[in-house]
């Protein structure tokens, strides 16, 4: 409607018209549509309970408002069965006397190009394995564990502080498979030397296997071993007296490189994370 055209309703209807048009047009500015805006503008820490439930771990969702209607959730010590409730991040909840924490847990896996360093931090400003995946989550996700620089190859990145503490566990058995180049051929002799288990630190170091590469030099090896201990490769090696010119971690607890090219990222499926969760 023009504004001529309001012009001339107005004049001939009177009153009437001014206080239809009031009701019709003021009404809207105060729906409730601005209320919850607002509020929500004040208050960016609340949450759904069943989000926040839901991004615990726990479960999906949709079965935590099943959960919540079941009265198995409570929130600062009271039962809430309550759907669409909110809460905020600082409150305590718990799911069957569980304590819950409401971040997300992301896993991201990383194949690591050469020349970038696994620490939290860098003072000398060399590149960083942390700016790689930077656009994998909001959340602070670090390394499981530590590469060198030159070493490539998988890399897992969480925010779960659980998993992390058990796949770092010496006792959680992680299989890892990695190919190694050498600075020079292997000897036979070394290399059933380290089949039978070298002596590091005076504590002997298991390999599940190593072999020769088909169709390569013989300075070129693989290696399955499940130590979780630092460098544990490179150091076996220089027991030896060689130096590991490249390292490829080509297999870490059941992932591997399929369909992931150097230097780039994925995260895992809900069934890698369920995986990792039992291995011991």
């Amino acid at each position: 409607m023009g504004r001529s055209d309001s012009n001339q309703n107005k004049k001939s209807s009177g009153k009437l018209v001014g206080s239809f048009r009031k009701k019709n047009y003021a009404k809207p500015k105060v729906r409730a549509k601005s209320k919850p805006t607002s509020k929500q503008s004040e208050n960016p820490d609340l949450v759904r309970l069943n989000k926040y439930v839901s991004n615990s771990g726990v479960c999906s969702r949709r079965d935590a408002d099943i959960y919540i209607a079941a009265g198995q959730v409570t929130v600062n010590g009271k039962t809430i069965t309550e759907m669409g409730h909110k809460v905020k991040l600082t409150d305590e909840v718990k799911f069957d006397g569980r304590l819950l924490n409401p971040i997300k847990r992301e896993y991201v896996l990383l194949n690591k190009p050469k020349d970038f360093t696994t620490t939290v931090r860098d003072e000398k400003g060399r590149r960083n394995v942390s700016g790689l995946i930077s656009n994998a989550s909001k959340s602070p996700l670090l390394p499981i564990d530590k590469m060198d620089k030159n070493a490539t190859g998988l890399l897992l990145f969480t925010n779960d502080g659980d998993l992390t503490k058990r796949l770092k566990s010496p006792k959680n058995g992680l299989r890892k498979i990695y190919h190694v180049v050498l600075n020079k051929n292997l000897r036979s002799a070394d290399l059933k030397k380290i089949q039978e288990g070298v002596t590091l630190d005076e504590k002997p170091v298991r390999v599940q296997e190593i072999s020769f590469v088909d169709d390569a030099p013989k300075r070129e090896v693989g290696i399955e071993i499940y130590s979780s201990k630092n460098r544990i490769v490179q150091r076996i090696f220089e027991h030896l007296e060689y130096e590991v010119v490249k390292l490829d971690r080509a297999v870490y607890a059941g992932l591997t490189k399929k369909d992931l090219p150097r230097g780039h990222w994925r995260y895992l499926t809900e069934q890698e994370v369920i995986n990792l969760g039992i291995i011991k």
